[in-house]
């Protein structure tokens, strides 16, 4: 559902909902922080990046999500601003010139950033790891600044997206992410006003996919979390909210902690409210 949808069903304001998603967005991002520190060595990742927008279609950007092949644990994201791209008409090309040069236009390398952020928290906990994504050109870029030493298996785009594909996990990821949340499905009216909000959504979703969510609809009860052995049986709600987990208690990589403060502004709003409340941070 979109914010206003669920105000509507639970009798209250829409900005209560807001509040209440950010508020559980930011437990998840620490509860899934500190899951991070437990898991075993991850053999062989996948990662793309999910193309979505804020705001409006002139501003694009990628949610970029690295997933382990073994289990389907969704691992980590970042996320990575966008130029628009793709067939225009002479009007919208001419109106977002104007909105770049008014708002700024995004910095030209920023899937390389993200995935090389991304990459830096998820294979720096991995002794040997090899590393499957498609022929993106930013990819390599990434995985070569990174110091440790990965392999890296490229598999075309065009290839059939089956269980036989090398990227069948992350592409599944992807069409989870868009099955599961208003503001991804195609030809929505429920897209993300602000990119901060779709993070912390996208965060919710990741607990949820990992630990209460099991991994094969007609399979087993097991959750990403019970095949890679870090716990036991799903969790519940009540186990997601048993105890309130502090940021300071907390170990975040800088952009993690950059989305806890949500500090992620969208450019076409002059208001960007960020996370300072001092008690309940």
């Amino acid at each position: 559902m979109a914010n206003r949808q669920m105000a509507r069903a639970l009798h209250c304001s829409p900005s209560t909902v807001a509040h209440h998603v950010a508020r559980l967005g930011r437990h998840c991002l620490l509860v899934q922080a500190a899951e991070l520190q437990r898991l075993p060595p991850r053999r062989e990742i996948a990662i793309d990046g999910f193309e979505t927008f804020e705001w409006s279609q002139y501003f694009p950007f990628h949610h970029n999500v690295a997933v382990d092949v073994a289990s389907g644990y969704f691992l980590y994201h970042t996320d990575s601003p966008l130029r628009r791209k793709g067939r225009m008409r002479a009007s919208q090309k001419a109106r977002r010139a104007v909105l770049e040069r008014t708002l700024g236009s995004p910095p030209p390398r920023a899937v390389e950033d993200g995935m090389r952020d991304l990459l830096k928290t998820v294979v720096a906990q991995s002794a040997a790891t090899v590393i499957r994504s498609d022929d993106h050109r930013a990819y390599p870029l990434a995985i070569a600044s990174l110091e440790e030493r990965v392999g890296h298996r490229i598999t075309s785009s065009r290839q059939r997206r089956d269980r036989r594909n090398p990227l069948w996990e992350v592409n599944l990821l992807d069409l989870m992410i868009r099955h599961s949340t208003a503001a991804h499905k195609r030809e929505t009216i429920a897209w993300a006003k602000r990119r901060q909000a779709s993070i912390e959504k996208l965060t919710i979703f990741q607990v949820w996919r990992n630990y209460i969510k099991r991994r094969w609809e007609k399979g087993g009860p097991e959750t990403p979390a019970m095949i890679l052995g870090v716990e036991a049986c799903p969790w519940t709600l009540r186990d997601l909210l048993r105890e309130r987990r502090f940021f300071h208690n907390t170990t975040l990589s800088p952009q993690w902690q950059c989305y806890y403060r949500r500090d992620v502004a969208t450019r076409a709003l002059a208001v960007n409210r960020a996370h300072r409340l001092q008690y309940a941070f």
